[in-house]
């Protein structure tokens, strides 16, 4: 676990890889300064960003401790098991969330009886929740580090589970203004999963593995989605069973907060890439020059300056609008899919039990063959273009087969409903992982909670508005085609595909992280 690149060898590694060493010119030579980032990038960072570090400094950067051999001969990375630990907690813990915030879409009926409230308005209490705590977790998670804020909000949403099975184990279900508060702190917690992902694969995954470490990551949340399904299905029939099935997800939530108090790392030895570590040089820098001088300290609530900086990059509106179409989709369809199948003629709860669970399975197996293809390829937006079109097309299929005046064969809904979580779902963390590209060296959780900030406050508003919609029935070229008509909810999704596949062909701007990896590679080779 050496330096493996030292003194001038780390400043000759520097000049290969293209980034800037002060006092470089025509037939000159180098002084012992190196610049963490890339001269010709526009961001901020890159001209007002860290202070410079010295020869021995970027040596360890560039050469990322054991990315280097000995003397310098060597500029490959190493990666750690560890990371595939922290991956498999993190989505876990985003599995939890989403399986609380959708435990009774499978058994609305037991839930009305039991509380007298729409579980939609839950669901909505859940996601403005999210959306408010996407604006603290960037400051508090660079303040007190990625583990503390992960453990943090473990433990955070087993309080909010207990909440909603009940404080002690009442044998019943507790009181609604308990469920209220329960699903308030799980929805304040879920942030710190669901917009680190991002962070996480940049600090321990290389650079053909960090959009299938995203996908995972971000769309495990869909298998607690679609374990809503089947345990609520099976256990929320009645008062007692939502009360027992509360208490598993206790239970588990509980056993998870502890597996990463004791597993979850803050990063590995050495970076596993050119770009992470960058970051961690410019990361060490700005401590420096904060102990050395306190009033260049940045305040804690840097996110909306953050905020603005990105969404003024035209590159990253692009990839964001992709992602909220996405999420957007995705909710709806989670949130309604038994209304839905009853409308296609589905009246078997275990059936429609197990068509949501293979939603949810279909958006996680997509992500991880697609995010694995453009981890090789690098092609974001092509392959989002196909995703998007994919998603149109099959949501005018399950369109018809929602309406009333036309009965589809169940194996051509379900085959559609599959399609489209296997289309839609990769679509979030491809834009993900597109989003920190065009926008590096930006913070990776920054992307993140402006992308889930962005998705979930528009989820928010888009299920009552389809709640609402579906109660409108259109005809499809009366008096022309068959009898057949479109609910006004599957019209909405589908205008929302259509305008985001538009909008997202006009993406055109470069992928700087990609760029910088793909000189080490050079370098190396």
């Amino acid at each position: 676990g050496g330096v493996g690149v030292g003194g001038a060898g780390g400043v000759a590694a520097a000049r290969r890889s293209g980034v800037r060493l002060r006092g470089d010119r025509a037939g000159g030579g180098a002084d012992d300064t190196f610049y963490p980032f890339k001269a010709k990038s526009n961001s901020p960072r890159a001209v007002d960003g860290p202070a410079p570090l010295t020869t021995m400094q970027a040596a360890t950067a560039v050469g990322g401790g054991d990315m280097g051999g000995a003397g310098g001969g060597g500029n490959q990375p190493k990666l750690y098991g560890q990371r595939w630990v922290q991956l498999g907690l993190l989505a876990l813990l985003a599995l939890v969330s989403d399986l609380v915030c959708f435990a009774v879409a499978a058994t609305p009926d037991s839930w009305e009886a039991a509380y007298n409230h729409d579980p939609a308005s839950l669901i909505d209490v859940f996601l403005i929740t999210n959306v408010l705590s996407c604006f603290l977790v960037t400051d508090i998670t660079r303040t007190v580090g990625l583990r503390k804020a992960v453990v943090g909000a473990a433990g955070l949403m087993s309080a909010g589970c207990a909440l909603r099975s009940g404080i002690p184990l009442y044998g019943e279900l507790p009181p609604y203004d308990f469920e209220v508060a329960g699903t308030v702190l799980v929805g304040a917690a879920q942030p710190f999963f669901q917009c680190t992902p991002p962070l996480l694969s940049a600090t321990w995954f290389g650079a053909e593995e960090r959009a299938l470490s995203t996908a995972i990551a971000i769309n495990f949340n869909q298998v607690g989605i679609g374990s809503a399904f089947l345990l609520g299905g099976a256990l929320g029939q009645t008062s007692s069973g939502l009360n027992e099935y509360f208490g598993i997800i206790t239970v588990g939530s509980v056993l998870l907060c502890l597996a990463s108090i004791f597993n979850f790392q803050e990063a590995p030895p050495t970076p596993p890439t050119r770009s992470a570590a960058n970051k961690v040089a410019a990361a060490e820098a700005q401590r420096a020059a904060e102990e050395a001088d306190p009033s260049l300290k940045q305040p804690f609530f840097t996110f909306p300056a953050t905020a603005g900086r990105l969404l003024a990059n035209p590159g990253f509106c692009t990839p964001l609008a992709a992602f909220t179409a996405s999420i957007g989709v995705s909710n709806v369809v989670s949130a309604f899919t038994k209304d839905t199948l009853n409308r296609a003629g589905f009246v078997d709860q275990t059936g429609i039990d197990l068509a949501g669970a293979g939603f949810q399975l279909a958006i996680v197996l997509g992500g991880i063959v697609v995010g694995g293809y453009v981890d090789r390829t690098k092609e974001y937006k092509n392959v989002t273009l196909y995703c998007l079109g994919a998603t149109l097309t099959l949501l005018t299929v399950l369109g018809f087969a929602f309406g009333y005046d036309i009965n589809m064969p169940h194996w051509l809904v379900i085959s559609a409903l599959l399609g489209l979580g296997a289309t839609a779902g990769p679509v979030q963390p491809i834009n993900a992982e597109l989003a920190v590209e065009v926008s590096y060296p930006e913070d990776e959780n920054s992307v993140e909670a402006v992308q889930q900030l962005c998705g979930n406050l528009f989820s928010a508003m888009l299920v009552p508005i389809c709640e609402m919609a579906a109660m409108k029935d259109l005809d499809v070229f009366p008096g022309i085609g068959p009898d057949e008509d479109i609910r006004g909810d599957s019209l909405t999704l589908m205008l929302l595909s259509l305008s985001t596949l538009i909008y997202f062909s006009t993406f055109d701007a470069p992928l700087k992280r990609s760029e910088l990896d793909g000189a080490e590679e050079v370098a190396s080779s």
